[in-house]
């Protein structure tokens, strides 16, 4: 039987966003999520004899279902309102970074206005420090959510499987903020417009080191999209801290539609495989009829960003457990940091899940 050799979609437009720094516990680091990272996959991918095809574009219908408009709109918009600030000029920053968090301990109650000054209105989006937005953040996010909805028309074109090379990722993204590296939500575009396209219900699996705050957020309150991840535990002291317990297990309609195993560190590949499988076993048992995959591979021992010991093949082996449901599936990129290792890594997943 010859090998099935998943469609890559990716755009050159992703490479456009350099966030240069991140900003943590108040120093500037330099950053790992970089354009770099497009193309030690794409040459591993194109390696591996992957066909590779250029993202088409598509209107806002399904992203304004994840997202609320107000937060696309200061996205779109808050490079250019920094460049025409002091920031430059009075610090060096060109960047936009927030200076104010509007939580409920600040304002307490008190009624609010929208903030006049921009380093001040980014904390009303914006909920790190280490998720900065400079000259072409927006296009790039833009363009990984056009690669993640090209993937899909593939596979409700026909295709097995599709493989979407987002850059940056999305997985932390949710309704109206972004953070952990991310700024839309990809994945939860996938699940929306497999949603759109006959599909039922349909699953999102999770394999990135970090729960995906954002997707999980998105559908938390659903039974028409599960969401399933492991990853490192957050009680650990791992993003993103205050959530992805395992008794987060959904709500209202979505009651049972969760589903988070969250994992010590150092874990290696047996007992990651193993929570990999129950999460395949659980996408079955639940009649789903298409599947999202949040491919994170930074969860590899020498991946700088996660405490996890998964090597290749473990992820090789998850592609065949995932791939193995039989289930028409989206494969959308999301974390991996190791920029020797990274390509490796995601060509061992696709050809697992290929069979």
């Amino acid at each position: 039987m010859n090998q099935y050799r998943m469609p890559v979609v990716w755009s050159p437009t992703t490479r456009d966003h350099d966030p240069r720094n991140e900003v943590w516990v108040g120093v500037a680091t330099t950053g790992t999520e970089v354009a770099a990272r497009v193309d030690a996959i794409l040459a591993a991918v194109t390696g591996a004899g992957h066909p590779v095809t250029e993202a088409a574009t598509h209107p806002d219908d399904v992203l304004v279902r994840v997202h609320e408009p107000s937060m696309l709109t200061f996205l779109a918009e808050a490079a250019e309102r920094w460049r025409q600030g002091p920031y430059a000029d009075l610090v060096g920053q060109t960047r936009v970074v927030p200076y104010l968090f509007t939580t409920p301990a600040m304002t307490a109650g008190l009624p609010t206005r929208k903030a006049v000054a921009i380093h001040a209105e980014a904390g009303n989006y914006v909920y790190d420090t280490m998720t900065l937005v400079g000259p072409g953040t927006w296009e790039a996010a833009r363009a990984a959510v056009d690669c993640a909805l090209t993937a899909t028309d593939l596979v409700l074109a026909g295709e097995r499987a599709a493989y979407a090379l987002c850059r940056p990722p999305g997985h932390h993204a949710t309704p109206a903020g972004f953070g952990g590296s991310c700024y839309l939500n990809n994945a939860a575009v996938a699940a929306e417009a497999l949603r759109a396209g006959g599909h039922d219900r349909v699953a999102v699996i999770d394999i990135d080191a970090h729960q995906g705050n954002g997707t999980a957020a998105i559908f938390y309150d659903r039974a028409d999209v599960l969401y399933g991840s492991v990853h490192v535990d957050p009680g650990a002291g791992w993003f993103p801290h205050v959530v992805g317990y395992a008794d987060e297990t959904g709500a209202r309609a979505g009651a049972g539609a969760t589903r988070n195993v969250p994992l010590p560190e150092g874990t290696g590949d047996a007992p990651w495989l193993e929570a990999v499988g129950g999460l395949a076993d659980w996408v079955v048992a639940e009649g789903c009829s298409g599947l999202v995959v949040s491919l994170g591979v930074d969860a590899a021992a020498d991946d700088p960003e996660s405490p996890l010991l998964v090597t290749a093949d473990a992820y090789r082996a998850a592609g065949t457990v995932l791939g193995g449901v039989g289930l028409p599936a989206v494969v959308v990129q999301e974390g991996g940091y190791h920029l020797p290792t990274l390509g490796g890594l995601v060509a061992a997943y696709l050809d697992g899940h290929g069979g």
